[in-house]
């Protein structure tokens, strides 16, 4: 047996097509009567695309007593053969093999998404020992670390398991484990976490779990058990297979017994081949992925048409999915009449200018986009300020002499710390920044706050349309993130979402999708991080951002926007529930067509070279309906 399904897999999809096109033109030579030393063409088709069908019908019910459409197909063929109809019986076994090929394409995807995770940790890390009271450092496979030991991270690097920092302070990017937009300031005795990244510095932490108990492993293990749990659509025709084969079955016998005639009885045999059934739906999936592949959608997973078509719920992670996932300033501000919003902006930027910090780039980034939209000057300078004994403190903020005046940026607290003056003043009027969840920067001067910078990861433009859309079609919308409260509302708020779940850890996504699921209610996920991957999983459809987002997040999904486009995701909606209809007329007309050729079979109008052709003719409908879908536009 495994013999056989060697076969059957040898050489893959190009094996596949040139049996398929090579079959393809035999038939059309025997059509026209064609033959080499008296051998009809069409036994090529039969062997190159009959063979395998009985094969892989012989396999189902000799393992699994699994009957589909191929068993039908197999019993119409070789009585076909027996009756000496050749062309019918290569016929037949070519518009089986043409579905089948057809399906294939439609439900092909990479199953890389494991990999991908798992090579997100790294493969060393740098284990500290103490030995004869001397400290030393040694490289050992992030495989061997052990709860308990010491290792030490340097900036960029990626930590290599759960811990607590044990000296030195620093930024790390959590976005992998909680999607948050900005990096976590962490010191001493704080938590981290495997798979998330050291911005800057270095600091030395305990391990306080098992590398198979951390965070990416759970990570990794959220995924499998998403991916394990999730149904797959059966084919129709697979579906109502048993009833097929048992009623064609029986109308062939008893119309052999009462005429006599057992071409009749092959006849229904052909007719009653699920070939238009089998064609309808593939067909349909393959147009409408042509469609969506022009809006920058790519489907991954053909049934996943057929499941977007039932969403009743689509929620959303918020960074890099509602918005664009990049920080920048949103506002500045001088609370004193004696510098102006622009100065006070070039004086902030020239001090962040030496900063490592995320927060410190994002603000010279934005002084640079303001500057170059002002000159007209693609690489403006930071500022023409020079800066002078520039220090960092992380948690707190940046300090440097401009000018020969001492310049502080830093959060609230550590200006509370640093008793500066009119910081009440300063935090009145950043009030309503802070409730909407920005990051605020309080600018001093010599002990004095003289303005503050209100950062925010900016809305995309298109999110409240495609929200209205959305609702416009009978979907819920529903935030889904690991951002803080205030950040999650004031976005929510913004795009019309009522429905808001905020500071979720990956596996708080995933029991979110689970719960709504466990209503019958069919749930969309949208996400874009490496934290939505067990969420993309395990939702009905999963759909990733496919420019900004992870790979992991991509390979995780069913379908990605290529162009980062979610104004594409009501069309997409739209597409697959017209999708659906355009099946069901196909399978309605297939149907209806089988049952009218087996009537004419019955009474001895078609023979079983005329029922192969009513097949073509049925399949050529079904192929011209679904191409309808090609170039079909959401009104």
């Amino acid at each position: 047996m495994k013999k056989l399904k060697g076969y059957l897999e040898w050489g893959g999809m190009k094996k596949d097509i040139i049996f398929l096109s090579l079959s393809g033109v035999m038939l059309v030579l025997s059509f026209f009567h064609v033959s080499v030393f008296s051998i009809d063409l069409a036994w090529i088709a039969i062997l190159l695309c009959g063979l395998p069908i009985i094969l892989e019908a012989c396999i189902g019910l000799i393992t699994e007593f699994d009957i589909k459409a191929d068993v039908l197909v197999s019993m119409a063929f070789i009585a076909s053969i027996l009756i000496g109809q050749i062309f019918a019986a290569g016929e037949v076994a070519f518009i089986m093999q043409l579905g089948a090929l057809l399906e294939d394409l439609t439900v092909q995807r990479a199953q890389q998404g494991l990999k991908h995770l798992l090579s997100l940790s790294p493969q060393t890390a740098r284990r500290i020992r103490r030995i004869n009271g001397r400290e030393s450092e040694e490289i050992i496979p992030a495989s061997d670390i052990k709860k308990g030991d010491k290792i030490r991270v340097f900036a960029g690097e990626t930590i290599a398991a759960d811990g607590m920092i044990l000296y030195g302070k620093t930024s790390i990017n959590q976005s992998a484990m909680t999607g948050e937009s900005l990096p976590v300031d962490k010191k001493e005795m704080d938590e981290v976490y495997s798979g998330t990244i050291n911005q800057f510095g270095i600091f030395d932490m305990e391990v306080t779990k098992e590398t198979k108990d951390s965070s990416l492993q759970r990570m990794i293990q959220l995924v499998e058990s998403a991916d394990a749990g999730k149904a797959k659509i059966v084919r129709f025709a697979d579906k109502f297979a048993t009833w097929i084969v048992i009623i064609a079955v029986t109308s062939a016998i008893l119309t052999w017994l009462v005429t006599g005639e057992i071409i009749r009885a092959v006849t229904i045999l052909v007719v009653f081949c699920p070939c238009a059934l089998v064609l309808a739906t593939p067909t349909a999936i393959m147009a409408a992925i042509g469609n969506l592949t022009k809006y920058g959608i790519l489907v991954k997973e053909g049934d996943a048409l057929e499941r977007m078509a039932k969403v009743t719920d689509m929620t959303f992670d918020k960074t890099g999915t509602l918005t664009y996932g990049k920080l920048s300033v949103l506002r500045i501000k001088s609370i004193t009449d004696k510098m102006s919003d622009e100065d006070l902006f070039a004086l902030l930027a020239a001090v962040e200018s030496k900063s490592e910090h995320p927060i410190g780039k994002a603000v010279c980034d934005s002084f640079r986009l303001q500057e170059s939209l002002k000159t007209k000057d693609n690489c403006p300078n930071v500022s023409a300020w020079e800066v002078l004994d520039f220090t960092m403190e992380p948690g707190k903020g940046v300090k440097g002499n401009v000018c020969g005046t001492t310049v502080f940026a830093g959060n609230e607290k550590v200006m509370a710390e640093r008793k500066s003056e009119f910081l009440e003043k300063a935090v009145d009027h950043a009030a309503d920044y802070v409730k909407s969840g920005c990051s605020l920067i309080y600018i001093e001067m010599n002990h004095v706050i003289i303005g503050y910078a209100a950062l925010s990861d900016t809305m995309r433009k298109e999110t409240p349309e495609m929200i209205q859309q959305l609702k416009k079609m009978k979907i819920e919308p529903i935030l889904l993130t690991g951002d803080q409260k205030h950040a999650a509302k004031s976005i929510a708020a913004m795009a019309g979402i009522e429905q808001i779940y905020a500071c979720c850890l990956p596996e708080d996504k995933l029991n979110k999708i689970r719960q709504k699921e466990e209503k019958e209610q069919y749930c969309c996920m949208v996400g874009d991080g490496i934290n939505d991957a067990p969420a993309l999983k395990q939702a009905y459809v999963g759909i990733a951002m496919g420019g900004i987002g992870s790979d992991i997040a991509v390979e995780a999904a069913d379908i990605a926007l290529t162009n980062d486009d979610i104004l594409a995701l009501p069309h997409l909606v739209a597409l697959s529930r017209k999708m659906m209809q355009v099946i069901k007329i196909n399978l309605t007309f297939s149907m209806g067509l089988n049952f009218i050729a087996i009537i004419l079979a019955m009474t001895g109008i078609l023979n079983p070279i005329v029922g192969a052709l009513v097949h073509n003719a049925g399949s050529v409908l079904v192929i011209s309906h679904s191409a309808v879908l090609l170039k079909w536009k959401k009104k």
